[in-house]
Formats: C-alpha cells, sequence, structure tokens
C-alpha cells in the first residue's frame, strides 16, 4: 500500500475566501453561553489549571467513577499517550482518522493495518482483526467513512491480553447505543476516546478526555505532563458536560440527519457515489477524477477534504462536511461547472 502523509488533516485544506467544507467540526466557533464560559476562565490564567471540577463533570455525564476519567489536551493526546505504552503488535483499522497511527509510528512502534473496503461501506468484519493484535484502533462513527460500527462488533474484538480502544469523537451526535462510554470504566481491555472539539466549535482550546478501568488510566496518566489541559479547556469541559451544552448537543444532533440527507443528494445527483448511511457530520464520496474535481472546486470557492492521505482510499475520494443547507445549494449549484467537460 502506498505511503501517506499521515499529518495531513483538514485544516490545510481550507484558505481565505474559501467556504471550508474540509473541516469536520460542526460550529464555526463556540456558541454566545460558551464563549461567555472561555472568557470568564481567562481570568484563571494566572494560576496552575485545576482539573477537579471537569473531571467530576465528565464522571457525571458517563455515570462512572472520576478515576475512570483521564481530561486530555484534544482527544490526539490520548493516542499520543498510548503510544508510550510497550505494544507487541499493535493495529489500525482504516480508513480512519491517521492521528493514532502517526502517534504509535513516532514512538517507534511497527504499526499493521486492517483496510476496510469500499465495496462492503467500510463495514468491520470482528473476524479480520489480526488474532495477535494487541491493541486495535478504531473510529466510531469513522472519520472519514461516516460509518457506524455497531457496538456488538466493537465488542466482539475485546480478548484477554488485547486493548480495543474506541475513538468516539463525533458520538455524541449519532446513535448514543453504539457507543461503548458506559462500558469502557468496568470493561478490562477497553477504552473509549471522546472530544468536545466537533460539537462545541472548540479546535483551538483542544478539549477531550478518555473513559477506561481506573488501573488503565492511571498508567496512561504518569505519562501526561502536568497541567498538558488548560483553563479554559477545563472551563468548557464542565460547560459543555452540563445543562447548556446537554441542550445544544441535542440541538445539534436533531439536526444532523436532515442536512446529512441534503448532502447526500446533492453529490448523488452531480453524479458522485457515496457511501451510504453516514453517521458523522460529513459525507465520504467518490469520483473516478475527484482530484481534479477538487482542485475546480476550490477554485468555485469551495475547499473539500482530499481522501488520498487516509490508508485504504486515494485520490478518487472526498469527505464533505455536512453544512446547513444553504451552503450545500451553493456546493450543488458550483457541482455542474466543475464536473464539466472533466477529463
Amino acid at each position: 500500500m502506498p505511503e501517506v502523509d499521515l499529518r495531513h488533516h483538514g485544516d490545510r485544506e481550507i484558505g481565505d475566501g474559501l467556504v471550508d467544507l474540509a473541516v469536520n467540526v460542526q460550529v464555526p466557533k463556540p456558541p454566545p453561553w460558551l464563549l461567555d464560559v472561555l472568557i470568564a476562565a481567562l481570568a484563571q490564567a494566572g494560576g496552575y489549571p485545576d482539573q477537579a471540577a471537569a473531571v467530576a463533570a465528565a464522571a457525571r455525564a458517563h455515570g462512572c467513577d472520576p478515576a475512570s476519567v483521564l481530561l486530555t489536551n484534544g482527544a490526539a493526546e490520548a493516542f499520543t499517550l498510548l503510544a508510550r505504552l510497550p505494544w507487541r503488535r499493535p493495529l489500525v483499522v482504516h480508513p480512519q482518522f491517521t492521528e493514532p497511527e502517526a502517534a504509535l509510528r513516532a514512538a517507534g512502534h511497527c504499526v499493521q493495518r486492517l483496510v476496510l473496503s469500499g465495496d462492503t461501506g467500510f463495514r468491520l468484519d470482528p473476524d479480520a482483526v489480526d488474532p495477535t493484535a494487541d491493541l486495535v484502533i478504531v473510529g466510531n462513527p469513522t472519520n472519514p467513512t461516516s460509518r457506524l460500527h455497531p457496538a456488538e462488533a466493537l465488542a466482539a474484538m475485546l480478548r484477554p491480553g488485547r486493548l480495543v480502544v474506541v475513538d468516539e469523537a463525533f458520538m455524541d451526535v449519532t446513535d448514543q447505543r453504539q457507543s461503548l462510554a458506559g462500558l469502557a470504566p468496568t470493561t478490562q481491555g477497553l477504552l473509549v476516546v471522546r472530544s468536545l472539539t466537533k460539537t462545541f466549535g472548540l479546535a483551538g482550546v483542544r478539549a477531550g478526555h478518555l473513559l477506561g478501568e481506573p488501573a488503565l488510566v492511571a498508567r496512561l496518566a504518569a505519562y501526561q505532563p502536568h497541567w498538558s489541559v488548560n483553563a479554559l479547556a477545563l472551563a468548557a469541559t464542565v460547560a459543555c458536560l452540563g445543562p447548556e451544552g446537554e441542550a445544544h448537543r441535542r440541538a445539534v444532533t436533531d439536526g444532523l440527519p436532515p442536512r446529512l440527507s441534503h448532502l447526500t443528494r446533492a453529490l448523488l445527483a452531480a453524479g458522485l457515489d457515496v457511501v451510504a448511511e453516514p453517521a458523522g457530520p460529513f459525507v465520504l464520496a467518490r469520483h473516478d477524477r475527484a482530484d481534479v474535481l477538487r482542485e475546480r472546486l476550490r477554485h468555485l470557492g469551495f475547499a473539500l477534504r482530499r481522501g488520498d492521505t487516509f490508508p485504504g482510499l486515494g485520490p478518487q475520494w472526498l469527505r464533505v462536511a455536512a453544512r446547513d443547507e444553504a451552503t450545500t445549494d451553493a456546493l450543488s449549484h458550483a457541482l455542474p461547472t466543475a464536473l464539466q467537460e472533466l477529463p
């Protein structure tokens, strides 16, 4: 399989004057009530951050012991901490968010890949996982395929001597019944990673957490630098996991299906193939000349996420964020021009 740039992410696609369909953060900035919280937290910038309230908020939200919670500097830090452990045969399920493999490689690990097929809609077969793998990392719903794997399929990968890590960065706006967050604190060999970045517009603040058995959480915490989660992220965590945050999450969740349907129809009408049943706030689409199409759309003012930096995909794939109806309509009007006389 050809090597790809695992450090390439959607933020490198955007630019001045471009409509951002490349980054999968669902709101362009924190909602007003959260901005007020962040501004107030600036008054605490002179002191060292205290995690107690944020840990308690996460524990309440997930119904677990605070010892099962580790706050992280965005979800990405969780993968860096995991890479510090002495794995023998780590495996990453692809296509998916590339930071887990990048972190493992940077730590000197030799990483196996289980590449799911577009012919099956990128569905996961637990039996396809190498039985010797002692670490398995998978996204649910997965970035960039938008595939939501059944909780039973993920749980079927559990076995003695193996840690299954489920990246649930987008789970808060989809079918909560497929989440393993409630099981992770009491299930040996299971770790769930969560992020507040996507739903609350906090990409620049970096607020995430992981859930697992206390002994495993303590082991990972031992590798974490002091004060890696800043005061703004801690205040945001408390607010996002509180009543106002829950109301915002529900509103985003309720609004996502019509946005996904509208975007899917627009892409299909333009002649692109779309991965069915998208569950995340984005759609993965295929076109034989997607690389040229993406550049043409860029000239027309739209930034889309290229697919060839995800293992298992290639230049014929594009990831498109599901924005509001007006933004999707504007893309729909631009697509025929971009596709005109496409070689």
